[in-house]
């Protein structure tokens, strides 16, 4: 395992919150400035140029692909977060499938069920960022009823992916749209971000196996959902457990995920991009657990201390 990311990761929780967030805003402020110069300059990527792009990564027509998408990670990209998801529909092309998470959870999962029980899934909006609240609102695209992770698709069998994630008590089943893009073959891209901050299917193996430690809060919550036709349905969930969320170290899975063939790295624009196989990383997840009791908590098969 590389040494750089958990060093990071002990330097970082030394680091007063306060400092985090004002070096955060600054980094963001670098980033609007640079896309602003690239704009005024002329420069910037277009529709074509990010088909292309996408194409070299090998993703390609009939694929099943979910996206994580930073776009101020790319650089300027002409006309914003709409030319990068018709970029992604131009590849697939009217046989593939698209998929993003839309969560409406800007943060902690218990602190949103505890201020925000009802899910509206034509109405809440994606905290996930421009691109996917762009993808949601399209005509055609269709969003699983989950109140904390849900998943919007477009496709031929996009009411496949989603119609059985009602009233899972926990997100990442064997029903959800996160096992059923392994389920399929299909490829995860993250755009600008890694599995630290966009590792959602990640949690997979957690729903798939006696996963030996609390990652789920001790709580279950009732929600409500209210679905596209205006009915209610009442549910519960469980959420995860910020104690157990601390201690994710998810960006030192990277290097198995490479070596087993799981992760390319790539680029779009100025965007760092991992592109994945979501079945062999399912699998490949489930044997390093079962043999070596690797998690995203326990990259290197250590003993984890509660």
């Amino acid at each position: 395992m590389s040494g750089k990311q958990p060093l990071r990761d002990w330097a970082r929780n030394l680091v007063p919150p306060f400092l985090l967030k004002m070096y955060r805003n600054r980094k963001k402020q670098q980033t609007r400035t640079a896309i602003k110069k690239q704009k005024e300059a002329g420069e910037g990527m277009d529709r074509e140029q990010l088909s292309a792009q996408l194409r070299k990564m090998g993703i390609k027509a009939g694929d099943v692909l979910l996206v994580h998408a930073a776009l101020s990670k790319i650089g300027y990209v002409k006309g914003g977060a709409p030319t990068l998801v018709h970029a992604l529909f131009d590849v697939l092309g009217p046989e593939g499938h698209l998929l993003m998470p839309t969560s409406p959870n800007p943060a902690l999962q218990l602190d949103h069920m505890r201020s925000c029980p009802t899910f509206d899934v034509c109405n809440s909006p994606s905290k996930m960022g421009s691109v996917s609240e762009y993808f949601r609102k399209m005509r055609g695209v269709e969003r699983s009823l989950h109140p904390t992770e849900p998943v919007s698709v477009s496709g031929p069998d996009a009411s496949w992916f989603i119609k059985d994630h009602l009233g899972e008590i926990t997100p990442y089943t064997n029903q959800s749209p996160w096992y059923r893009v392994s389920e399929k073959k299909g490829k995860i891209l993250y755009i600008g971000v890694t599995l630290i901050n966009a590792g959602t299917s990640l949690h997979t193996l957690e729903d798939a196996v006696d996963f030996p430690y609390p990652v789920y809060f001790e709580e279950a919550f009732a929600a409500t959902i209210v679905d596209k036709n205006g009915a209610q349905h009442r549910v519960k969930t469980k959420v995860h457990n910020p104690v157990m969320s601390a201690k994710r170290k998810c960006d030192e899975l990277i290097p198995m995920f490479k070596e087993k063939g799981v992760a390319q790295p790539t680029q779009l624009g100025n965007a760092p991009c991992l592109l994945l196989d979501a079945h062999r990383m399912f699998h490949v997840m489930i044997e390093a657990f079962t043999k070596h009791g690797i998690t995203m908590y326990t990259p290197n098969g250590e003993t984890l201390k509660l």
